[in-house]
């Protein structure tokens, strides 16, 4: 059973300084306009929350890029057909700008009828031949054309894709491939958006050395929240049931929030194989079925604390589901708080959906990618008057006693882990880390607390209008090429997914109580980082590394401060997270690369899970990673060795196999499990 008190594993408030939502002369947000001030760029990337206004932002650029850059003609490319509704026609100059945004009809393929790769191809052609702009289409029909007109045939035009993290460096994916081609043949300019720039399959969205060309504009979670009007607090959690889910559902659905309902897959454990049935039994659940609004096709439920309208896009019955659809896409209702109160869905209403009221995104089995479920989170992060709470629940179904049962419901536990400390990061200010040392000073515009800066501390700032953390460890390494610098700079939260991700780690951490920290944080860690970036040079690598252990590993530190926070304190701003890594570097007396490494980064996130799964539950997951536990691997030694070596060049010793320290003696094993190896081999 749910507990009736749901305990979030992230609670982050926000300041609400209607920052992010102002707009300067030109009409553009300060996403928009920060992106706009790279247009010039020939690769750009743009990294932005949903509702950050991603969408307008390329269409400033892009009529940019037509008018003053040269090129011929700008092709919009979105995943899916519902989202080229977010490139329709704008009058951009009612709001300042010095042009309006008009696709012709016949280009929105997106709105035409006929296949991917039939006509809707020939009309890209027809398009490529003709003197108008604009074009919108889906991934789909660019890949067949691509295949059909050769890349060549794109040569000094835009070319813009939506939801960047569709792409993968993996050559399967014919996406990527494309752009791979394009970017090699350079003559074309790109323009990328995401709201999540990384993969829910941990595969790298472009090859390093095209993303080296790519110039990036990040607007983060935190800048975007921190800056709406009325929403100031988001709660994510993972909880379980047992049992058939609908059951429970009531336990963390709460009638009175607006809602969107994702069922799990027909495929999953936590389906009962009827998905009909499911919907049924949750309306049931919320009262007493009044019948279907004729216009919209709304289910009409009346409960105890008054009436319910429900969209159902489960039904398979096309004429049923598109009226509802179209009901809620219905322009003329977006302000509506009342046109809908919930909305239950399986494949749809995730990406690009857009249902500003939205404040509870409940979401039953795990879905398959990290991806997902920030798309998923996103739709319930807009800004709306009146909601100052969002929230995300993902239900999940507790192990039962057979074996097969256990493995799969470990698996999802542990992803849904994965997704929570994520999030957290994704919901952080960003990091900046600085090496301690005697000549450092304090940097303008960042506030370090009471008493302002020590030089003889390691110093924590932050700066709020940025939404940047400076921290100053000892030890550091500071990354040396241009591309570390990016990584460290714009991608640990990309490194962090690798690592999360990885079920070994992600095991070791929250179930061996024989756990050494150091063999997550150092050798797996390292293996990440070097397999993911494998073009920088060791030095860079080990730079990597630490920003990204300790960008996880201070923000899991700081968590048991954020989660005291709660709404009955007067709070300014989001200042929790800061004071938690402020309070945690005072505590230790000195904040240093080898004491952020002895963490685990997983121990905040077991305690939570223990508040959330019962005992017994709890014991079975443990058993059932304990079980296929095994020992030292050929790689993992080497590791170590190389970690012995450097030891040795530090202290002029190599690590002692009886030392009391736990990680000079893990270090030790390494070494002697090689000679072993070695002298096993000798003899055969």
């Amino acid at each position: 059973m749910i507990d009736e008190k749901s305990i979030p594993s992230v609670s982050v408030s926000y300041a609400r300084n209607g920052s992010s939502t102002k707009a300067n002369t030109l009409g553009m947000r300060p996403m928009q306009e920060r992106a706009y001030g790279r247009r010039g760029e020939q690769y750009l990337v743009i990294k932005s929350p949903p509702a950050s206004g991603k969408s307008r932002a390329l269409m400033f650029i892009a009529l940019d890029k037509l008018s003053n850059q040269g090129l011929k003609q700008a092709i919009i490319v979105v995943p899916e057909k519902t989202i080229g509704a977010s490139f329709n026609d704008e009058r951009l100059t009612e709001f300042g700008f010095w042009a309006d945004w008009r696709v012709q009809p016949k280009w929105n393929l997106c709105n035409a009828p006929g296949s991917d790769d039939g006509g809707k191809v020939k009309a890209v052609g027809a398009f490529l031949e003709s003197d108008d702009k604009l074009l919108v289409c889906t991934h789909a029909t660019f890949r067949f054309a691509a295949d059909k007109f050769g890349i060549e045939a794109f040569d000094d035009r835009l070319i813009a894709v939506d939801e960047f993290h569709h792409v993968s460096a993996n050559p399967d994916n014919k996406l990527g491939l494309h752009l791979s081609q394009l970017i090699t043949r350079d003559r074309v300019h790109i323009v990328a958006m995401t709201g999540s720039y990384f993969r829910g399959d941990a595969e790298a969205v472009l090859s390093p050395h095209d993303e080296a060309k790519f110039d990036t504009v990040t607007y983060t979670y935190y800048e975007q929240l921190n800056g709406y009007e009325y929403l100031k607090q988001l709660d994510i959690g993972y909880f379980f049931y047992s049992g058939p889910y609908a059951d429970d559902i009531l336990k963390v659905l709460d009638p009175t929030e607006k809602t969107i309902v994702h069922i799990p897959s027909v495929n999953s454990r936590e389906s009962t194989k009827d998905k009909i049935r499911e919907v049924e039994h949750i309306i049931e659940e919320l009262g007493e079925w009044q019948g279907i609004d004729p216009v919209t096709g709304f289910q009409l439920v009346k409960t105890p604390s008054g009436h319910l309208r429900i969209a159902d896009l489960v039904d398979d019955d096309p004429a049923k589901r598109d009226r509802v659809s179209a009901a809620l896409k219905d322009p003329a209702q977006k302000n509506n708080r009342d046109h809908v109160d919930i909305i239950i869905a399986l494949g749809m209403a995730k990406e690009g959906f857009d249902w500003i009221w939205c404040e509870h995104a409940l979401t039953v089995g795990y879905r398959s990618s990290l991806t997902e479920i920030v798309q998923i989170i996103g739709r319930a992060t807009r800004d709306a008057p009146g909601k100052t709470r969002a929230r995300f629940t993902n239900l999940i179904a507790e192990p039962d006693a057979s074996a097969e049962a256990v493995t799969d419901a470990v698996n999802d536990t542990l992803k849904a882990i994965a997704a929570s400390l994520l999030m957290e990061q994704v919901l952080a200010p960003r990091f900046e880390f600085k090496p301690k040392n005697p000549n450092n000073s304090p940097t303008p515009g960042f506030d370090y607390g009471e008493g302002g800066y020590d030089p003889n501390k390691c110093n924590v700032g932050f700066n709020d209008e940025t939404g940047r953390i400076q921290i100053e460890i000892k030890g550091l390494v500071e990354p040396k090429s241009k591309e570390a610098a990016r990584i460290c700079r714009e991608d640990l939260n990309e490194v962090i997914s690798a690592f999360v991700q990885d079920k070994t780690a992600i095991e070791r951490g929250l179930f061996d109580e024989e756990l050494v920290p150091e063999e997550l944080t150092v050798v797996r860690m390292g293996k990440i980082v070097k397999d993911k970036y494998p073009e920088l040079d060791p030095e860079d690598q080990e730079a990597v590394r630490q920003h990204a252990v300790a960008a996880l590993n201070l923000t899991q530190q700081a968590k048991q401060t954020a989660a005291q926070v709660n709404d009955s304190e007067k709070m300014i701003a989001n200042t929790a997270l800061i004071d938690g890594v402020r309070k945690f570097a005072m505590d230790v007396r000195e904040l240093d690369i080898d004491l952020i490494d002895r963490i685990n980064p997983f121990g905040e996130a077991y305690a939570i899970l223990a508040k959330t799964m019962s005992e017994d539950s709890l014991k079975q997951v443990a058993a059932a990673i304990g079980a296929k536990r095994i020992s030292l691997t050929i790689e993992e030694a080497r590791e170590l060795a190389k970690r012995a070596l450097t030891f040795k060049k530090e202290r002029g010793r190599l690590p002692s196999i009886t030392s009391p320290d736990a990680w000079e003696k893990r270090m030790a094993e390494g070494v002697a499990f090689l000679a072993r190896m070695k002298a096993e081999a000798a003899r055969d």
